[in-house]
């Protein structure tokens, strides 16, 4: 009798893990999905290289120029950078539960692939637009800190591009609100921080918009599923 117990219950959790895993087969299986990974890499690396680049320039004796800020200037400095990195990383977590949640195994190559594409334009307009860090910014909090071997580069927002991004990835409305609330905690305590220039916080919205747009209209493959373009520009799934 035990042993019939136990029999079933592992052929519920067999069936269980099949119902997870057996949708993310296909997945696994397309070319899409490794590409989208090699962009985050790449993307991650070219930070790396652009903040290691700038990081030079200043040893040399240079200077990154510093801006006056309409908003900046006006509001009092906070330690607050803990926040806004947590705030920054817990929409990444949410987007991996959406995506076992509800089962979209074949959005993750396009979200792998957005997330790599905004880390890439970020690496180049760093160095492109290389601007100091407001005055009264006094570093991130040390929990963070291994995540970047130098603070340098502010434009656009890393921060704001990649959380906006994700809430314009994600379908669901209830990850979306909770995605939302996260970027508003992002931005007002990259202010509160002196972390970002205004327009770095702006430009990230802006960044993370265009890039999600251009990737629906050319990218909509990565969504493995997806048949034919459709006359929108917006993917079409089964």
């Amino acid at each position: 009798m035990a042993k019939t117990v136990a029999n079933k219950s592992a052929n519920k959790i067999f069936l269980l893990f099949s119902e997870i895993v057996s949708p993310f087969v296909p997945v696994l299986k397309s070319s899409y999905l490794y590409i989208g990974m090699f962009s985050v890499f790449a993307g991650m690396e070219l930070n790396f290289i652009s903040q290691t680049y700038l990081h030079n320039f200043l040893s040399k004796g240079n200077n990154l120029p510093l801006l006056s800020d309409m908003i900046l200037d006006k509001l009092p400095t906070y330690n607050v950078s803990i926040l806004y990195d947590l705030f920054s990383f817990i929409p990444g977590i949410l987007v991996g539960i959406y995506v076992i949640h509800r089962k979209a195994y074949n959005k993750l190559p396009f979200i792998l692939l957005m997330s790599g594409l905004i880390e890439i334009v970020r690496g180049i307009f760093i160095v492109l637009t290389p601007i100091g860090n407001p005055p009264m910014f006094g570093g991130s909090d040390g929990l963070f800190n291994g995540f970047s071997k130098y603070e340098l580069g502010v434009y656009p927002s890393g921060h704001v591009g990649s959380v906006f991004l994700f809430l314009l990835m994600v379908k669901d409305k209830t990850y979306k609100w909770l995605i939302f609330i996260c970027l508003l905690i992002v931005i007002v305590t990259l202010f509160l921080a002196h972390a970002h220039y205004s327009i770095d916080i702006l430009s990230g919205l802006f960044f993370a918009y265009a890039i999600n747009s251009i990737g629906e209209k050319y990218f909509y493959m990565f969504n493995i599923n997806t048949l034919v373009k459709p006359k929108s520009g917006k993917s079409k799934s089964q």
